[in-house]
């Protein structure tokens, strides 16, 4: 097919059909691959995702599998990089609106739990280590380095606010990943219904270990 003709197509196919636009209906067709994503790789046994396999799990052809994604692997990175980026930036949110530290990060925490709350296949695909994907193993080492960071603030406020001796960055970075690895498996438990515990009392919980109240002092301590 030459320039032209391949030109033409795609202004065919970008062309409005039953009052939706075609840039609109791409948009449908990949937010519907990206949801049969979310439910396949969220499945207790989920095994090796196909394009055929995804195809039919959203109602859509090959076809237009690949207006949107070259193959299963990219939109693997791409389900899980829209779902991380999401539970990131709602903590963020969350924590920068708080009014003193304590309150940070209990606000950070509700947010994150609220996501995974609203869609457990979220959290499923963030946290559960049943899910062996290669992609998603990369993914979520990419990932503890990005809440590490994002940990590291309320770590250096923990440290000034509770005489925590948190020498250098190196330090800070490792306590950063003591919190994120303790706080991704108590949610990854909940999530996949390992313990029982209403949201308010899970929020409440992870919020104290990752900001401990001061221990109140007995009469006789000096």
């Amino acid at each position: 097919m030459d320039t032209v003709s391949e030109a033409s197509q795609s202004a065919g196919e970008l062309r409005s059909y039953g009052g939706e636009a075609g840039d609109a209906r791409v948009a449908r067709r990949r937010a519907a691959l990206l949801d049969a994503m979310l439910d396949l790789l969220s499945e207790p046994e989920a095994g090796q995702v196909t394009v055929r396999g995804i195809c039919a799990h959203a109602g859509l052809t090959p076809r237009y599998f690949y207006e949107s994604f070259d193959n299963a692997d990219v939109l693997v990175a791409a389900t899980y990089d829209g779902v991380i980026t999401e539970i990131a930036e709602s903590a963020r949110l969350a924590f920068e609106a708080g009014s003193d530290p304590r309150n940070k990060v209990t606000a950070a925490v509700r947010a994150i739990v609220d996501v995974i709350d609203e869609d457990r296949r979220k959290g499923r695909l963030i946290f559960s280590d049943a899910l062996g994907s290669p992609v998603l193993t990369e993914r979520r080492a990419q990932s503890v380095d990005l809440f590490a960071e994002l940990t590291s603030r309320s770590v250096q406020q923990v440290s000034k606010g509770q005489g925590s001796r948190v020498r250098d960055e190196e330090e800070l970075m490792a306590a950063s990943h003591f919190q994120v690895g303790g706080f991704g498996r108590v949610l990854a438990s909940w999530t996949e219904g390992r313990f029982a515990m209403d949201k308010d009392r899970l929020v409440d919980l992870c919020a104290h270990m990752l900001w401990p109240e001061p221990r109140a002092h007995a009469a006789g301590d000096r």
